[in-house]
């Protein structure tokens, strides 16, 4: 390994990966076999570009839209043969975390039925906080196409959560 090359990039990867993994787990609807796999491929192409990434202002952001775009194209390689949800869930092991856990099974269940450019959208916009032309960048569209792709998405989303979201609702 080049000394070039790898100056700054582990503590990046050792940074970034659990963020991007999170935001490849709502990627793919919970997927997180699929999830890893997407994170270790992003963290490689970052890697082969390290030497131009890590003198951009936002090595992050890059790193996001390389997910984000490998999560695309698998898609679109794999949508022939995508494997079909069924309505039993695996079993979840148990954690420490708060009583939303029912919560966070509804909406990645709703995630997960979501298209694919649907779900990307919703994750950057809602979940990566990032504006409607930075999302447009990411997903390689125009900034019409992400706001009537978000609007449309929302809407889906909505209909598929219909009154399952307000029992989790807290007044």
């Amino acid at each position: 390994m080049r000394q070039g090359r790898s100056e700054g990039y582990p503590e990046f990867a050792a940074a970034r990966a659990g963020h991007l993994y999170r935001s490849a787990c709502l990627l793919t609807g919970g997927d997180t076999h699929l999830a890893e796999d997407l994170v270790q491929e992003t963290l490689g192409r970052v890697y082969l570009r390290w030497g131009r990434i890590s003198r951009v202002d936002n090595p992050a952001g890059y790193a996001q839209t390389i997910l984000t775009r490998t999560f695309l194209t698998h898609q679109r390689r794999h949508s022939s043969r995508k494997e079909r949800a069924t309505d039993v869930l695996p079993d979840v092991p148990v954690q420490d975390t708060p009583g939303d856990m029912p919560l966070r099974l509804t909406l990645l269940e709703a995630l997960g039925r979501l298209p694919a450019k649907d779900r990307a959208v919703i994750v950057l916009r809602y979940w990566e906080d990032r504006s409607i032309e930075e999302t447009a960048a990411a997903m390689n569209t125009s900034s019409a196409a992400v706001r009537t792709r978000c609007v449309r998405a929302l809407a889906r989303l909505r209909s598929l959560l219909g009154g399952a979201i307000s029992e989790y609702a807290t007044p």
